[in-house]
């Protein structure tokens, strides 16, 4: 019975179409036991050990059972009893704030999804006319409190439905929340499905359309940075932006965004909050007053805010919260499209709102869908890292996700940079990275490499200018290309990308002015002393250390921290190892290390250097860049990492 609860669970627990933020509930029971989904886990992973086991004697008793009249006495108490029918053995695990309602279908197998083509119709003004016209044998229930209310109302409705047919009911309607399905099998629960949605499709004369528009990234780059500060007070938040054809519709005006102003169904209050923030102008000072007197009104921040004529933009303080807020919120522009084939909105009432915004359970259910993981070195820290899709970059971007940081990996292996990506999120979870094609000597690449990290994650915190390049040679063997192009990777692009880095910061910077940014140039031993033939990239290494200080000088007053770190040599990375173009095979053609004969005696050449009779390693730099976030008081440095080879003075 077990694994058959699962299989569904998982097809239906995995279908976008059917269950919203990992939400839903199914169950399984025999004459004895209940076994209900635990709060926490999501339908399409959950395994047998997820589900509650329930006592089905226990749970008819709270039925039959007279409850305090006082609301916050009688949940308390509802709690408490449902809590006492966990069968021995389930202590720890909390069931489903619906278990009392799927224990009043007799049926062996009960789903209840959240599928926005039916919420249409639930939150429609003609929602129960259309479930009588066109769905004869399914129950409608109207809008009440969830949890106990809300079961009782459903065992009044379900019974009278017997009583009047002789038949069990197999389809439940639930206004502005979503639908219950029960059969005895799963290939006749699957029918009943089908059935329900096949109607509904025949019915729906309008849907939303997500195709993405073109939107003005100069304007994203200016308020979404803003909105973050606002929203987190100078502590990690992420800011997500959209702008697809539906979500313009509903910022077109005050008057079109009307049908998204009251909640829908408790899921969007348990995420997004009960309401959403619409602005009127595409101005920092606008916003803020906006998201001001919404917070004066409100007592808390909105999670959604649509600027007219721009788009959306979802917020919460990490990328998976924020990432839900936005499925969310898509969600309802579905429900509000598809419920003008009923009639047009009907959203919850501000009772009703009320009630949920305070609720016990739902607040369990925000935080446990939330997360919690103990604080990282740079938890939440927002961070570009160029030239990170392999080696030593890749090691940078790794290690800073392993500290809690948001990785853009920018690199002009276009599909190196999104493989990194995608194992950055395998290995610390999705949404920690996404990545970007970026050609750091190009100036508009680069604008719209800080404009993608903008629009993923509403700002930038930290620039790893990592993106480098070697060229060796004597000077009559050096050519001018080849001059020019080390020259443009090297110094140039760090110009750049300061630039507009700095330009997001200081937006930052200006909404929190305790705030503090940190732009750090990979830079190396050779920007601190001389390279022999190899002048052209020593000397952009030194003109490195002198962007960095002079950046520091100009940018302190906006709390953006600029730093050097300079490695020794990354004598086990492929700048160096690399059999065709690594240092040890050009310095040996070259003849910079006299009597070498072979690449290990360049190696050992250069190991003999160093005290610590080593290379650099990835993660004695990362220790630098970590140590140079953290600190607040020291700009303008170049930080030697060479195992002693260069001491500073």
């Amino acid at each position: 019975m077990l694994n058959t609860l699962c299989s569904f669970s998982h097809r239906y627990g995995g279908n976008a179409d059917y269950v919203l933020a990992g939400g839903g509930n199914t169950s399984c029971k025999d004459k004895d036991f209940l076994y209900i989904k635990g709060s926490g886990t999501a339908l399409a992973t959950i395994e047998p050990c997820g589900f509650v086991k329930m006592e089905r004697a226990k749970l008819a008793a709270m039925l039959a059972k007279d409850y305090p009249a006082d609301e916050a006495e009688r949940e308390a108490a509802v709690l408490a009893d449902l809590m006492s029918a966990r069968a021995f053995g389930e202590e720890a695990k909390r069931p489903s704030v619906e278990t009392l309602l799927h224990d009043l279908f007799p049926q062996k197998f009960v789903l209840h999804v959240h599928p926005a083509k039916v919420n249409g119709l639930t939150c429609s003004q003609l929602g129960e006319k259309t479930v009588k016209d066109a769905f004869g044998g399914a129950v409608w229930v109207e809008s009440t409190k969830p949890g106990y209310i809300l079961a009782m109302l459903c065992k009044d409705k379900l019974d009278a439905y017997k009583n009047a047919t002789g038949k069990n009911a197999d389809v439940l309607f639930l206004q502005n929340h979503g639908i219950f399905f029960a059969a005895d099998s799963e290939a006749e629960l699957d029918a009943i499905v089908k059935s329900v949605m096949d109607k509904l499709d025949a019915m729906i004369t309008r849907t939303p359309d997500f195709t993405d528009m073109e939107y003005d990234a100069d304007k994203v780059m200016t308020l979404a940075p803003a909105i973050r500060m606002l929203w987190g007070e100078g502590a990690p938040a992420v800011v997500k932006f959209t702008a697809n054809k539906s979500v313009l519709e509903f910022a077109e005006s005050a008057e079109k965004f009307a049908a998204l102003v009251e909640s829908f169904t408790p899921d969007h209050i348990v995420y997004c909050k009960a309401h959403p923030l619409f602005v009127e102008a595409d101005h920092i000072e606008e916003v803020k007053v906006a998201f001001e007197a919404y917070v004066a009104k409100y007592g808390y921040k909105p999670k959604v805010i649509f600027v007219k004529g721009l788009g959306m933009f979802t917020v919460s303080d990490t990328a998976k919260s924020a990432a839900t807020v936005t499925a969310v919120w898509l969600d309802a522009l579905k429900i509000a499209t598809y419920a003008e084939s009923f009639g047009g909105v009907l959203p919850m009432t501000e009772e009703l709102i009320d009630f949920i915004v305070n609720w016990e359970v739902e607040s369990y259910r925000a935080k446990v869908n939330a997360g919690g993981k103990s604080a990282r070195r740079i938890e939440g820290k927002i961070a570009i890292v160029t030239g990170s899709a392999q080696g030593f970059g890749k090691g940078i971007a790794e290690h800073m996700a392993a500290e809690g940081a948001y990785i853009v990996v920018a690199d002009m292996n276009e599909a190196g940079a999104k493989a990194t990506a995608d194992e950055l999120c395998e290995k610390f979870g999705a949404g920690v990275a996404v990545s970007v094609g970026a050609n750091v000597s190009d100036e508009e690449s680069v604008k719209a490499m800080v404009a993608k990290c903008v629009s993923e994650f509403g700002g930038l915190d930290v620039l790893v200018n990592n993106a480098g390049i070697v060229r060796a040679g004597s000077l009559e063997e050096m050519t001018k290309s080849n001059f020019e192009l080390v020259t443009a990777v090297n110094y140039t692009a760090y110009f750049l990308c300061a630039k507009y880095a700095a330009a997001v910061m200081k937006i930052q910077r200006a909404i929190c002015p305790n705030y503090l940014a940190d732009i750090v140039e990979i830079n190396s031993k050779s920007g601190l002393e001389p390279s022999n033939k190899n002048f052209a990239y020593a000397g952009s290494k030194f003109g490195g250390i002198g962007l960095t200080s002079s950046f520091a000088l100009e940018l302190a007053p906006y709390g953006i921290k600029v730093n050097a770190v300079c490695p020794g040599n990354f004598l086990n990375g492929p700048l160096w190892s690399d059999p065709e173009k690594g240092l040890f095979v050009q310095y040996l053609r070259a003849g910079k290390v006299p009597g070498a004969k072979t690449v290990e005696d360049v190696r050992r050449f250069y190991e003999a250097k160093v005290p610590l009779n080593r290379g650099c390693e990835v993660v004695d730099v990362v220790r630098a860049i970590l140590y140079i976030i953290e600190q607040e008081y020291e700009t303008g440095q170049a930080i030697p990492v060479t195992g002693g080879q260069v001491m500073l003075h």
